[in-house]
């Protein structure tokens, strides 16, 4: 059974949600009714609690991951509602709590449209951001949720391919999924904590990757006292404006090909891919495949090279394609110039990885072989990120319809917009709200930290708006981000992981050590994914690079070629 302890993720309500710390004695007394929590761990039954379910067992082994520890899981909902939209709404969550714990907390944020409890386990079952050990494994009490909206609702069948967002119809939703389930279920997750093993957690994380990114920034400007440490990967920090791409993309590319997914093709992407490598591979020293002076990459490479002479029909392109890439490239803008998110950088990887499937077509199921641009980014702008929403039902063609005929120069300031019904913009629920002007000065002040870190090849979220963010940063404290932020650049790297480039690495480790020893990171290592088939077969399987904080680059110094230790992080 879930339950229900009466939380409203409203802002009005946090100080009530933050009040909820002083229910561990009742949660105590709750658990400890029928038999400890911890009890079941060590091989008890899982006790039935009114209005609780605790799930308890000696080995809690997945499928796909069967070094889990012995540990219990609570399940749960949080603030039962009806909304404006006469649908039912809840927070649901999942507590994964392991008999041998570390002391720590993690809150585990989701990525994409949420609307699914992921497993609790700290990071994708590959691990690649916390070293290939998942945080559970390593101790941590893990917290994960759904944002507040369940994406399998039936009523939501008839949206076809926008099932997913049709909770942007209504707007206690909208603000759950933007920070409102944060701010209820992290005061949540501590009391579990302090219920479970008698103590409250010496310190807590909140790590997420994309849109999971883009809550770990919303949490250090809004909550940053209810975390020690705060890790950001890929974060769409600004998603509603990033959103705009997804039309700005459309527009371009059908100008080449009315079928998205000829426009840029496999062999355009792979050979789009090659020319930047080519260009930029040795302006760190050495030629490795790995576009790691991003900087120098930008006036380097020209998409002009691109070109075909005349004549030439082989390793080159059309100057209609090279025209709408540089569109692409160049990102949203007014007809006078004026940005509506951000251009973006070229890198070895672009081409490579989730590229194409996130620019022009996917081939992830279930939407195998159709633009994933318009299932996720086209229903997102029209139901979560306008205000008012604009339903778009049905399937593929009028998802991708609904971006071609969207002027983004007039319509763009529909993300700002708000209204009566729906009282914050999408711009104002979704990013930090110092977003443009960010100083974390909250977060200075309780002495927490956070890690960034960027695959510079994705395709969702533009490296640059993120390097904007932290240069800003950087101006607004004098020169002294570093004290609070650090900013890691990921080369060949997509969107979360893929592409042609080194994308394992113990981001979680460095925050921890940072936040609990002071030891700020210079360095973190990366190493090749397990789960990443786009390597070139000529890198060696032990190869590992230093990643530097920003704006450093990794510049070969000698040595071997395949370790980290043969490079230093030099100015660019």
């Amino acid at each position: 059974m879930s339950f229900n302890l009466g939380l409203d993720s409203t802002p009005s309500a946090r100080s009530f949600s933050l009040g909820l710390l002083l229910s561990t004695v009742a949660l105590t007394a709750i658990f400890s009714a029928q038999a400890a929590a911890q009890d079941a761990c060590a091989g008890l039954s899982p006790p039935t609690l009114a209005g609780v379910t605790v799930a308890g067992m000696s080995t809690r082994t997945e499928p796909e991951t069967p070094t889990l520890p012995r540990h219990c899981v609570v399940t749960g909902r949080v603030n039962d509602r009806v909304g404006a939209d006469g649908k039912t709404y809840a927070i649901q969550f999942e507590m994964r709590l392991p008999e041998n714990w570390n002391g720590r907390f993690l809150h585990q944020m989701n990525g994409g449209n949420e609307g699914v409890v992921i497993p609790a386990f700290g990071d994708r079952q590959d691990a690649p951001t916390s070293g290939g050990i998942l945080p559970l494994r390593q101790g941590f009490a893990v917290l994960s949720s759904d944002g507040g909206h369940a994406r399998d609702n039936p009523a939501n069948a008839s949206a076809g391919l926008a099932a997913g967002v049709v909770f942007g119809m209504d707007h206690g939703a909208r603000r759950d999924y933007g920070y409102g389930a944060t701010v209820a279920l992290a005061p949540l997750g501590k009391a579990l904590i302090a219920a479970f093993y008698g103590d409250a957690p010496r310190y807590s994380y909140i790590v997420g990757c994309s849109n999971g990114g883009r809550h770990v920034m919303v949490a250090a400007d809004r909550i940053p006292d209810l975390y020690d440490g705060f890790l950001a990967g890929n974060p769409g920090f600004e998603l509603p404006r990033s959103a705009l791409q997804h039309a700005w993309d459309v527009q371009a590319f059908t100008a080449i090909d009315p079928d998205l997914r000829q426009s840029i093709t496999r062999a355009d992407a792979t050979l789009l891919s090659r020319k930047i490598t080519g260009a930029c591979d040795a302006l760190d020293g050495l030629a490795d495949g790995l576009t790691t002076n991003i900087k120098a990459c930008q006036q380097k490479f020209s998409f002009d090279a691109l070109i075909c002479t005349p004549g030439q029909t082989e390793e080159c392109l059309s100057p209609t394609k090279v025209a709408m890439l540089k569109k692409s490239f160049a990102g949203p803008t007014t007809r006078d110039g004026k940005q509506l998110y951000s251009d973006w950088p070229v890198d070895g990887g672009v081409g490579t990885g989730n590229w194409r499937g996130w620019k022009v077509e996917s081939t992830v199921a279930p939407w195998n072989n159709f633009p994933i641009i318009a299932t996720q980014g086209a229903a997102s702008l029209a139901y979560v990120f306008s205000t008012p929403p604009t339903p778009v039902e049905g399937k593929i063609e009028p998802l991708v319809e609904f971006l071609k005929q969207f002027d983004v120069e007039k319509n763009a300031a529909v993300i700002d917009a708000s209204t009566a019904e729906f009282p914050e913009s999408a711009m104002g629920f979704m990013a930090p709200p110092s977003v443009d002007n960010p100083t974390l000065a909250a977060l200075t002040k309780l002495g927490h930290k956070m890690i960034i870190y960027h695959g510079q090849a994705d395709p969702v979220f533009s490296l640059n708006s993120t390097v904007r963010w932290y240069e800003t940063l950087d101006k607004n404290t004098s020169g002294r981000a570093s004290d609070v932020a650090r900013l890691f650049a990921v080369p060949g790297i997509t969107h979360c992981g893929g592409g042609v480039g080194l994308g394992k690495f113990d981001a979680l480790a460095a925050l921890t050590d940072w936040v609990e020893k002071g030891r700020a990171p210079e360095t973190i290592t990366a190493s090749r994914e397990p789960a990443n088939r786009e390597i070139p077969g000529d890198w060696s399987p032990n190869r590992t690079r230093p990643l530097c904080p920003w704006p450093r680059y990794a510049a070969y110094k000698g040595g071997d070629p395949e370790v980290a230790t043969s490079f230093e992080c030099v100015a660019p």
